[in-house]
């Protein structure tokens, strides 16, 4: 009798056929003498579209809603039924006597396996394999301490919770809004209230007025010194004729010395990465967008082999993987790290609860290197620079802290006290791993030998002034931030609302949030000027039809807490989901009862080539496009891209307009450029655009001509017809 292995993708379900000794190739799946390996392609599995409970739920009409199913029904993917056929002729064969669950270690990757399972009726014991990296070794481990399935069953009930709670909202409220305007408005327990945050935070700016504010500083020796309100203990004043006052009173005059304090200090390493942390780094060093860091860290984890599990939100190691670490070290042992790893596997390893905590690992530790030796000449450009950031980070935890003298210097002028601050390096420590980095360490502030009592003469004072600045607006990386801690959005900031937030992670959870950002970007809700991101104005429009409770925080914190107690086996699931039914209910009244208007502001002259109504002008996250107003039509095209092409000028990524021969570069700054003129000109500048460029371009555009608007539910709004 044989196993059956289910793995999330064909990669890496090649890698665990390999390592099985599996090498004959059947339909959909690999086969050995003991194991045949099957996978998914993600979900080949989901929830039934409304139809399939209730045939009227074709017509989108406001009398139909709510809909809410008796008991959800699961329907095979039409896009990837065909190995869906193959993973059920899999499981229900003769010789398979079990089935082994090998997606990933998550509640999602629960999810896609049993899905599976429970539409093909499997009625097999099932095991589960449970690891954080798919090198032949983690397999090889993990295939030897083998869990019963049982042991997840909890965990399955939560992603179920998860998703059944998602479509009855989702759908819901979709259509309600839809119905109720006339226009392709989605909303959801995350991408919401995400938005709302983004339109909270261009509201603080727009009301901001900045405030002038006064300081006072001296010169002295090669020295600043800097004024301090021995009240506030700030150095600074709203009250210009204040330090007016002062700056009259100590000019001219001397300052006693009256301490000079030298004290040693310690920073230690920023810790390990998450991934929300790796993706915050990665959009503010390379501008790379959450997603595209997602990409990235799977290929790195799946292909390549040589980092652990991306989706992670834990920044700790459990004591077991600490006596792996040496093993990783010696596989980075390469091309720049050769030497900084080298002098950590020549002396025992020294770790500390800084980075290694089992109480603060759940499902995946942190994001490190594996024990797979490490090729970088087989890696892409971006696939270096976040293998850089991780490995960079991995070897600071392992390096001794960097270790600095503090001077503080205190001059007394006229009762009025002046501090000056400086530092030297004593040691790099952690800092060494960073040299020549973005990271490097400032020029350190040096401070010319001084003593106590010692008189300071012909100090040039200068008044100082500044004004307060609004908040910024969000880029990726803030955005990341403010989802995974939205505790400042919140309306009441009440303690156990607060403690829910932290143990929940926020807004989605660290898999799901790069796709929550994105599903925004593509429903045409925010957009990106520059880094920055900005609500359009659909998105304003939204949030003032939208039901209030469903842009708060509050909802999906609850919720991720109620998911959490269901993993743990603390709460029913039915009991969750009667709630949202009930919550349901509420909001699709309240959207029946909104008196608020829709009106489309960004109509153009330009009628729909299909259907014959006016387009719409909208920008993506990359992109211009016309998109028809009429959703049964959905007929769109890309009138201008984004292209990385960097304008000689000012050096800004152009814009590419046009079609075929007639494709130009523009750039803000006025430059332009036909795209045959552009071409000569890189190969004169030995950097050639390639015709393999140009043609994954135009592949790239052609593809997001036929993806759907809305992503989260674009197949619901494909079929819409609503009520004449």
């Amino acid at each position: 009798m044989k196993s059956l292995v289910i793995a999330e993708k064909p990669s890496v379900g090649r890698d665990i056929a390999k390592v099985l000794k599996c090498s004959k190739n059947i339909d959909g799946a690999i086969e050995g003498d003991r194991y045949i390996v099957t996978w998914g392609l993600g979900h080949l599995v989901g929830l039934a579209d409304p139809e399939v409970y209730d045939v009227r739920y074709k017509e989108w009409k406001m009398e139909h809603l709510p809909m809410l199913p008796q008991k959800f029904e699961l329907v095979v993917m039409k896009q990837t039924s065909k190995q869906y056929q193959s993973v059920k002729t899999q499981i229900h064969r003769n010789d398979v006597s079990d089935i082994i669950i090998a997606t990933d270690a998550g509640r999602e990757g629960e999810l896609v396996a049993r899905w599976i399972l429970e539409k093909a009726k499997n009625k097999k014991s099932v095991k589960r394999l449970w690891i954080s990296s798919v090198t032949d070794k983690a397999i090889k481990e993990g295939f030897s301490h083998l869990k019963d399935g049982r042991e997840y069953e909890n965990l399955y009930q939560a992603a179920v919770a998860r998703a059944e709670a998602d479509w009855i909202v989702g759908m819901n409220a979709t259509r309600a809004l839809t119905c109720k305007y006339n226009a392709s408005l989605s909303c959801g327990r995350v991408q919401t209230p995400t938005l709302a945050m983004i339109a909270k935070r261009e509201e603080e700016i727009k009301k901001f007025t900045p405030a002038p504010y006064y300081g006072l500083i001296g010169r002295v020796n090669g020295m600043t010194i800097t004024w301090k309100d021995q009240k506030s203990q700030g150095h600074t004043s709203f009250e210009k004729s204040r330090i007016e006052d002062l700056l009259k009173m100590v000019k001219g005059k001397s300052g006693l010395v009256t301490e000079v304090n030298s004290t040693m200090k310690k920073t230690y390493s920023p810790g390990l990465y998450d991934l929300t942390e790796l993706q915050r780094d990665a959009n503010v060093r390379y501008d790379y967008s959450a997603k595209d860091t997602l990409n990235i860290m799977q290929r790195l984890y799946e292909n390549h082999k040589v980092l652990t599990y991306p989706r992670t939100d834990s920044r700790y190691l459990p004591t077991d993987i600490v006596g792996t670490l040496k093993e990783r070290l010696e596989a980075i042992s390469v091309g720049p790290y050769k030497k900084l790893a080298g002098i950590l596997t020549r002396k025992p390893i020294v770790t500390n609860s800084s980075f290694v905590d089992n109480q603060k690992v759940s499902d995946h530790h942190a994001i490190i290197p594996t024990e797979q030796y490490v090729r970088l000449e087989n890696m892409s450009t971006e696939e270096k620079k976040i293998y850089d950031l991780v490995v960079r980070r991995f070897l600071s935890v392992l390096y001794p802290p960097y270790e600095y003298e503090e001077v503080t210097v205190r001059v007394q002028v006229e009762k009025e006290e002046f501090v000056a601050k400086g530092k030297v390096t004593k040691s790099l420590g952690y800092k060494e791993i960073y040299e020549n980095s973005l990271e490097e360490d400032k020029e350190n502030e040096k401070i010319p030998k001084v003593n106590k009592n010692d008189i300071l003469r012909n100090i040039e004072f200068t008044l100082t002034e500044g004004k307060t600045k609004p908040p910024a607006l969000f880029n990726e990386a803030s955005l990341l931030t403010a989802m995974e801690n939205p505790v400042n959005f919140l309306e009441q900031k009440d303690k156990e609302m607060v403690k829910t937030l932290g143990e929940t992670g926020g807004l989605g959870t660290v898999a799901t949030r790069a796709d929550i950002i994105e599903k925004l970007f593509n429903s045409f809700l925010m957009e990106k000027r520059g880094k920055d991101i900005v609500i359009t104005s659909k998105g304003k429009q939204l949030l003032e039809l939208v039901p209030e409770e469903l842009k708060k925080p509050e909802l999906t914190a609850g919720l991720e807490m109620k998911l959490a107690k269901i993993a743990k086996g603390s709460l029913k699931k039915q009991e969750l989901m009667n709630e949202m039914v009930a919550y349901t209910k509420e909001i699709v009244i309240e959207i029946k009862e909104n008196d608020g208007k829709f009106r489309h502001d960004n109509e153009t002259n330009t009628k729909c080539p299909d259907c014959g109504k006016k387009m719409l002008l909208v920008s993506s996250k990359n992109s211009k496009m016309l998109v028809c107003q009429d959703r049964e039509c959905g007929h769109r095209e890309t009138i201008e891209r984004t292209s990385n092409a960097r304008c000689p000028v000012c050096h800004k990524k152009m814009g590419l307009v046009g079609k075929g021969e007639g494709q130009m570069f523009t750039c803000a700054c006025g430059h332009k450029e036909k795209m045959a003129a552009f071409q000569e000109r890189r190969k004169k500048e030995g950097a050639g655009v390639s015709k393999k460029d140009v043609a994954n371009y135009m592949n790239q555009v052609k593809k997001e001509e036929k993806e759907p608007i809305n992503t989260a539910f674009a197949d619901a709004f494909a079929k819409i017809k609503l009520e004449k």
